[in-house]
């Protein structure tokens, strides 16, 4: 009888670690300097400079030789509204991943060219847009239709909440 109290209560102990843990996982998640992307293609996660005022957004990733492979830009905009890029003074190539105010992505833009001045539109209704490591978003099959956590989605109804 000894025995299984001292399972159970184990059992129980194992049980709220768990939990403890679980919870810790889903806190971490939804950082400011982490965003992640759910699709079909499982999830990815990436650690993030966050550019949410006019002087970082227009600053956003030039000037730089490189870029760990997890890890990435967030730009986050006051409001959904129409989000145009632009490749000058950026030396390495980048995928944009643009989403709405759900988090939901509506396009990606696959290696974008260093240097090149030619607009990049992602379209009406954008809130943030994630710069990433030119190709990418293809290996890891970030694609329209991915939902991206970010506590930046927090103020709407995200698709994927930090919760």
């Amino acid at each position: 009888m000894g025995s299984c109290i001292a399972q159970t209560g184990l059992r129980a102990a194992i049980a709220t670690l768990l939990m403890a843990i679980s919870g810790q996982m889903a806190a971490a998640a939804c950082a400011p300097d982490v965003a992640e992307l759910r699709g079909p293609h499982g999830i990815a996660r990436f650690s993030v400079e966050l550019a949410d005022t006019d002087a970082e957004r227009m600053q956003g990733l030039m000037f730089r030789e490189k870029l760990a492979s997890s890890a990435g830009m967030l730009f986050v905009y006051d409001r959904p509204g129409r989000a145009m890029f632009w490749m000058k003074n950026t030396l390495i190539p980048l995928d944009m991943i643009f989403a709405d105010q759900t988090g939901t992505v509506q396009r990606v833009h696959e290696n974008a060219i260093p240097h090149d001045e030619t607009p990049i539109d992602g379209g009406d209704g954008i809130f943030a847009v994630l710069e990433i490591n030119g190709g990418l978003a293809k290996r890891l099959g970030i694609a329209p239709g991915s939902v991206m956590r970010h506590p930046a989605f927090s103020s709407g109804s995200p698709a994927w909440p930090c919760e």
